[in-house]
């Protein structure tokens, strides 16, 4: 049995019949997409956790949205920065300090790509509308959570990882 694997992003083929209105459309939509993404990005990164520079999140945004344009699946998708990171970054930032946060972003790229080359993306369309919507209910709580402290003008160091509990 020939295991064989086609891999042919759809970049590729957009550039066969790609033409300037093509191109200006593009350009409009990066733009959008760019002044709502890279703000979000930077306040991703300072709420990530204490001593990571708003500049990170800029840098993640840029190159994650680069890479998921370039070697995505769709010529419409948008690829950026999304709250339920937050709470997961946090977690492991508060508990275990930035290097080990790089080694689970890492696994987490590779589990991704593995569950890419298993075509498991088709998978979503099983998971009920409630626990979609529970879940990202769940990561707005949370988010906005990490914002009373702001909000209140609250003196707090720290806010424990575990502040929602």
């Amino acid at each position: 049995m020939k295991l064989e694997i086609q891999f042919w992003p759809r970049l590729f083929d957009i550039f066969k019949s790609y033409s300037r209105q093509d191109f200006v459309r593009d350009l409009i939509a990066g733009l959008t997409v760019g002044i709502v993404a890279l703000p979000l990005a930077m306040a991703f990164a300072i709420a990530s956790g204490p001593g990571i520079p708003p500049q990170a999140g800029i840098f993640t945004a840029v190159i994650a949205g680069f890479l998921i344009s370039a070697l995505g699946g769709t010529r419409v998708c948008i690829g950026g920065p999304t709250g339920a990171f937050v709470a997961i970054l946090y977690g492991i930032y508060a508990q275990h300090g930035a290097g080990n946060l790089a080694i689970c972003t890492m696994i987490a790229g590779v589990l991704l790509l593995l569950m890419g080359f298993c075509r498991l993306g088709g998978m979503i369309k099983y998971i009920p509308y409630p626990v979609t919507m529970g879940f990202t209910s769940g990561i707005a709580v949370l988010i906005f959570s990490t914002q009373i402290k702001d909000f209140l003008r609250l003196k707090v160091e720290k806010v424990p990882a575990e502040f929602v509990e």
